[in-house]
């Protein structure tokens, strides 16, 4: 059975100057589109270790759609429920410091609104045998409640990880829902309201766990870049993972790769620690590659156990 990922696809247009960056000034350097957004990167992700994800999405009506469509089925993507439609993809445009971190960006968002209408009609057969679900939780809140009703429905986990922090915050309805949310430290700074930028990982771990029982949400995953995750639950389940060390090359995607990690061990059966280790290992294998695309692996190279899909 499939894990389900509602999310955007977006396209990528990264600029990486050839010295130091200027912000102010005219940089030289390469450019590149590629296939993004985190719905797109997460199904590619959980498909490359060799899972089958259901992609619910949508891409524009245009070759370059198709494009994003014939490699996800390459990859054995099941994208019977992404739909072809004008303004159908997101576009996001980054330039990098030299270093691999992004120094400023910009994103279009696509018109998501044909997926309430597929979700409407053809919910049940979408989510009916999933063993989980991934959602961007900054989505519209058409699309946020259809996925939560149906998740309710069929008694599914829902995972949650976000693009726009300041979207989802919009959101906290829904986060009492959620599994596991898993997002990054300034966007949990922006959750709660708070600034955990100077905190020491250990620190960060217990103002976590304080925040996730008084919120109420069930369980949250946190990265700290370089520094590793932390992690928390409302049954006072608590702790730190550290990075693992390579020569980053780009740090895009690598968020995504950690949720798809990090999802899967919970949908399979790990703890949260066990969860956010796994994470670790594919969003360390992310980081050291030039594109945003996770390496394959086995489930039981990762310690999942699962039955093989045909």
């Amino acid at each position: 059975m499939p894990i389900v990922v509602v999310g955007n696809v977006f396209v990528d247009i990264k600029g990486f100057p050839d010295n130091k960056y200027i912000p102010a000034g005219r940089n030289a350097g390469s450019v590149e589109t590629v296939h993004g957004g985190v719905g797109r990167n997460v199904a590619e992700d959980i498909a490359n270790i060799e899972l089958r994800p259901r992609f619910v999405s949508m891409v524009d009506d245009t070759a370059q759609g198709a494009e994003v469509i014939e490699k996800l089925n390459h990859h054995k993507v099941d994208t019977r429920y992404v739909i072809s439609a004008p303004d159908g993809m997101g576009i996001w445009l980054a330039v990098f410091d030299g270093t691999g971190d992004i120094a400023a960006a910009i994103s279009k968002r696509p018109n998501m609104d044909p997926i309430v209408t597929l979700l409407e009609e053809h919910g049940d057969e979408i989510f009916a045998d999933a063993d989980s679900v991934i959602v961007e939780i900054d989505m519209d809140k058409d699309i946020i409640k259809q996925v939560f009703k149906y998740a309710e429905k069929y008694h599914k986990p829902v995972y949650a990880v976000v693009a726009n922090m300041t979207i989802a915050s919009q959101r906290r309805d829904f986060f009492h829902s959620i599994d596991c949310f898993v997002c990054n430290e300034q966007e949990a700074g922006m959750l709660f309201v708070e600034d955990f930028s100077k905190l020491t990982p250990d620190e960060l771990c217990e103002r976590l766990s304080q925040k996730v029982i008084s919120a109420q949400i069930p369980s949250m995953i946190v990265t700290m870049g370089s520094r590793g995750a932390v992690y928390a639950s409302m049954k006072g389940e608590k702790g730190t993972c550290p990075a693992k060390k390579v020569d980053v090359q780009d740090t895009t995607g690598a968020g995504d790769a950690f949720c798809a990690g990090a999802a899967a061990g919970l949908t399979y059966g790990k703890s949260l620690k066990e969860a956010v280790e796994i994470g670790t290992t594919l969003a360390s294998s992310v980081l050291s590659l030039s594109e945003n695309v996770c390496p394959r692996f086995l489930p039981s190279e990762l310690g999942i156990q699962v039955d093989m899909q045909d």
